[in-house]
């Protein structure tokens, strides 16, 4: 996929607040500070698109950015920031469940993980709650240039079985990297194609 255009379009604090010209969405979301800012500059072609920060948990709202006047992608609020208030943290929490299991243009969520630790507890629980409610997602392992191959490649193979544990076939799976660029045409082609599916439905 070729992105020819990538505007910012709108910043939600609610699902109902959200565009509702029924294009389909495809969402981002993370532990903070597992480069999702990055990877969506990267994915896009557009430096500062998708604003970075040194600063965990600044994502705060659920952002849409029109790709190819065809399709959102949704960058959301990054969870597991251990130093919010458990208010915020709950406010959270209640804004991004009623978004996954109530957002009918939600198409796909990309679930990014840090390819150079183990696998995490929160992230874990994360992915598994989107498996119990039917949400359709993929893992996208980042900064995969960060860490030896070796070390990525033990992380990914222990959070592939960590989760299936619990899955009997597990979500497709991409490697990438914001400075290098890996794995941006995989992850554009897969949506891509996912958009052609549903215009043939």
């Amino acid at each position: 996929m070729k992105i020819s255009s990538a505007v910012f379009t709108i910043s939600s604090p609610d699902y109902r607040k959200c565009p509702k010209d029924g294009r389909p969405e495809y969402a981002f979301i993370g532990r903070s500070n597992v480069g999702k800012s990055s990877l969506i500059n990267m994915l896009t072609g557009v430096k500062g698109l998708a604003k970075t920060s040194g600063r965990p948990g600044k994502t705060q709202l659920i952002n849409h950015f029109l790709i190819n006047d065809e399709w959102y992608l949704v960058d959301l609020p990054g969870y597991g920031y251990a130093r919010t208030s458990k208010t915020s943290r709950e406010k959270w929490g209640a804004m991004m469940r009623e978004y996954f299991l109530h957002r009918e243009e939600l198409t796909n969520v990309f679930v990014l993980i840090d390819s150079r630790i183990p696998p995490q507890r929160i992230d874990l629980d994360f992915i598994n709650f989107l498996g119990e409610n039917g949400v359709p997602l993929s893992l996208v392992f980042t900064k995969a240039d960060k860490e030896s191959q070796r070390e990525v490649q033990a992380n990914m193979k222990a959070m592939k079985k960590a989760l299936l544990e619990v899955w009997e076939e597990l979500p497709e799976v991409f490697l990438t990297s914001s400075l290098t660029g890996m794995g941006r045409d995989a992850v554009l082609d897969n949506i891509e194609s996912i958009n052609e599916t549903l215009k043939r439905q």
